[in-house]
């Protein structure tokens, strides 16, 4: 998926059916994408995560999670790094939003196996079951507090954070 083709790369359709929920990676990125958790399950070797949490208004939770790396699934798009500076990635931001309108947000060098290297899923199962028709969902499994853990995810955006004035 490298090259210098700036295309979009769209590998669902544009108006995904209520069936199959759409993620879609934008921002800063030489192609951006649109993935259902068919994609996310078939195309990118899939890890699991056995992880505790406290939610704020659930109380503690344990839950067995499978899906891809964050990283590689994002990198599909191309995030817009300078490939001469490796210091550039650690200026990147992420956003997750879900379908509820919780979002979260993660810095790149979290996820960057030059930096933190934090094992951070797009969940495609939950506890065995699937999440074709909920969505896909962001797993932070090193959090103790589940509040960057979003839902039904719609989107995936990748942004420089500007410099300090």
């Amino acid at each position: 998926m490298h090259g210098t083709d700036t295309a979009p790369l769209t590998v669902a359709p544009a108006i995904p059916s209520p069936a199959a929920p759409a993620l879609l990676i934008t921002g800063e990125v030489r192609r951006p994408i649109t993935l259902t958790i068919e994609h996310l399950r078939t195309r990118w070797p899939q890890h699991q995560a056995q992880v505790v949490f406290d939610c704020a208004t659930e109380g503690p939770q344990q839950h067995s999670f499978e899906g891809p790396l964050l990283r590689e699934v994002v990198s599909a798009a191309e995030p817009a790094f300078d490939p001469c500076r490796r210091k550039d990635r650690s200026r990147f931001l992420l956003t997750a939003e879900g379908g509820d309108g919780h979002h979260s947000v993660l810095a790149w060098a979290e996820v960057d196996e030059d930096f933190g290297d934090a094992p951070i899923l797009l969940a495609t199962r939950m506890d065995g079951r699937d999440l074709d028709a909920e969505g896909s969902q962001l797993v932070v499994p090193t959090d103790r507090c589940g509040a960057r853990y979003v839902s039904a995810l719609t989107r995936l955006r990748i942004d420089a954070c500007p410099a300090p004035a």
